[in-house]
């Protein structure tokens, strides 16, 4: 039986962000897995893994999007507990280097991302490439992660979408795409003017309806699963979230859309 690809959120939005993905073989045994981000706790990590008979020995590197808290809010813990590699670009490297949650756990453990090709993540199993996303951090990048040949397209924070993201998801049958707010909850919400400029300023956040749009452009026969992610606690739902990027497309049966939970971990789904 050929094997299969699982993902899993352990948590997605504000409060932290972290997400596996890995290469199963017909008795469900992990083969080659990696984290994306690391805005959980080691103990909360190692519980939800547990819960599907996963352990940290299930992956075997950690990929950082940007250098927001709730991305990397538990890497410095996870570079001194677990001595697994840390893929950064040349940027997010230096700066991660002397922040204060991470800078003197870093050495020993970092990879440097090549912007322009492939990178061996896991050699002759995984491997990714990243591209750049406007977002408000130091430097932003989404993934396009290949897994025994089989793509998948994780883009979180970013303020709008662009062409190469764009090209990426056309190429992918799963892909995670931020739906953080709705424009509307957004301006009657709690959050002051700045912050809501901050949000939908083009460096912020995509709301549902650019995630619809963007859904729209790029699914096709062969998307199979989008996950929404970084939905906001206080200016979005996960109703409203599937609501409007459904109603922006065309039925498709095959295709399954899923807004991840914000604070709780998601089942592992396989893709």
């Amino acid at each position: 039986m050929k094997s299969s690809i699982r993902f899993k959120s352990f948590s997605s939005g504000s409060s932290g962000n972290c997400y596996f993905i890995g290469i199963f073989d017909a008795q469900r045994k992990c083969e080659a897995g990696i984290l994306i981000d690391a805005g959980v706790s080691l103990r909360r990590l190692r519980n939800e893994l547990a819960a599907d008979g996963l352990s940290y020995d299930d992956f075997s590197a950690i990929l950082i999007t940007h250098d927001h808290n709730d991305h990397i809010r538990s890497l410095g813990s996870y570079c001194k507990k677990l001595q697994k590699p840390v893929w950064l670009t040349p940027v997010l490297r230096k700066s991660l280097s002397v922040h204060w949650l991470t800078g003197e756990y870093l050495a020993g453990v970092v990879q440097t991302l090549d912007y322009d090709g492939w990178n061996e993540i896991v050699p002759g199993r995984i491997r990714a490439k990243c591209f750049i996303m406007p977002h408000d951090a130091t430097e932003t990048v989404g993934f396009c992660i290949e897994l025994d040949g089989q793509r998948y397209v994780h883009i979180t924070d970013a303020g709008k979408m662009t062409p190469e993201a764009l090209e990426y998801c056309k190429s992918a049958p799963s892909v995670t795409i931020e739906a953080n707010y709705d424009p509307e909850m957004l301006a009657n919400g709690p959050y002051p003017p700045d912050l809501q400029k901050r949000i939908r300023g083009g460096h912020g956040h995509i709301s549902n309806f650019e995630c619809a749009d963007a859904v729209a452009a790029f699914a096709g026969e062969g998307t199979r699963n989008v996950f929404l992610c970084h939905l906001s606690e206080h200016n979005n739902t996960p109703a409203l979230a599937l609501e409007t990027v459904k109603e922006r497309l065309p039925i498709r049966s095959a295709m399954t859309i899923i807004a991840l939970p914000h604070r709780s971990a998601s089942p592992l789904f396989e893709l």
